[in-house]
């Protein structure tokens, strides 16, 4: 078996504007990285497009009436200060959706070992009622939803390492004791959610903010005290990652201090941690990281760690 790579090109159509940080310049950078040799192996697929009913999964009628509403014929609009729609937006988040649902097919079926989703807009900003933070819909809920409602699967995680708090995946899955959600995020920062003292209810939430400046001892620490035990004691039947990359000290967005091998050490440990829990189920999908240069580089290392996964 293989690494699958699900992306589709409408997720380069998506375009908030020529200044926008979370623009179509991230999936070009990555696309060129992993372009190159080391990832021939890559099981490279198209995401489809979403059953929009699936949306009702995570979020409200009336939030997902609004996305589409949103949604112009030409120009932009705005859905919030920071959240940018253009004519192709609707169909690159329902792709992005529907590219975790079908991840978490293949990965479940035992069609590919692991899987990546090369997409955007990104989605763990987008709560049950609410679009924000440069998303629409809560891609790594859905995908933990399509996990359970289309394969019996009862104990998902889902573990976020992106430099800002996933406040829409904890407001999705703050109710339900078998899905579980870890964080390791800066604080104080956009969203300003993500304290340790939110829990869920059942304990299923698990938040280890990072103080501004903070760097890989930090962050590693994080891990290995809170995040990874909390992820064993909780024993998901699959691993769902938000991979963030802007938590990199060249990332304008943020202020943690992180180095292009953070990012290859924890994917490694994730994959540890999913080979130990749960037969290896891992599902990862891209979330943010604003300079190309290093995101591309980071992805690289996030992507490798899944290769050297495959059997």
């Amino acid at each position: 078996m293989a690494t699958a790579l699900f992306s589709h090109p409408v997720s380069q159509l998506h375009d908030p504007g020529l200044h926008h940080p979370e623009s179509p310049r991230r999936i070009e950078a990555i696309l060129r990285a992993l372009a190159e040799p080391d990832f021939d192996g890559l099981d490279r697929r198209s995401s489809p497009l979403l059953d929009e009913e699936k949306l009702h999964w995570v979020h409200s009628e009336e939030h997902i009436r609004e996305v589409f509403r949103a949604i112009p014929d030409t120009g932009y609009v705005a859905i919030d200060g920071d959240t940018v729609v253009c004519k192709d937006s609707g169909e690159a988040a329902l792709r992005a959706a529907g590219g975790i649902c079908a991840a978490v097919d293949a990965v479940i079926n035992k069609d590919v070992d692991n899987a990546f989703c090369l997409s955007r807009p990104p989605g763990h900003h987008a709560e049950r009622h609410k679009a924000m933070g440069f998303c629409l819909f809560c891609n790594p809920a859905i995908g933990a939803y399509q996990a359970r409602n289309e394969h019996g699967l009862q104990k998902i995680a889902v573990i976020d390492f992106d430099v800002h708090h996933g406040n829409g995946t904890q407001d999705i899955l703050w109710d339900d004791p078998n899905m579980f959600y870890a964080s390791t995020h800066e604080s104080p920062l956009f969203p300003g959610t993500g304290s340790a003292g939110e829990l869920g209810v059942a304990g299923n939430i698990l938040n280890t903010p990072l103080p501004n400046g903070a760097g890989s001892f930090e962050f590693r620490k994080a891990m290995e005290d809170r995040v990874f035990p909390g992820v064993k004691n909780f024993a998901p039947e699959l691993i769902i990652v938000s991979a963030g990359f802007d938590a990199h000290r060249e990332d304008p967005l943020a202020s943690i201090n992180l180095e292009d091998e953070d990012f290859g050490w924890v994917s490694r440990r994730i994959v540890e941690l999913a080979g130990e829990l749960c037969d290896g189920r891992l599902v990862s999908i891209l979330e943010g990281g604003y300079n190309t240069e290093a995101l591309s580089r980071s992805v690289s290392l996030h992507v490798k760690a899944m290769m050297n996964a495959v059997d």
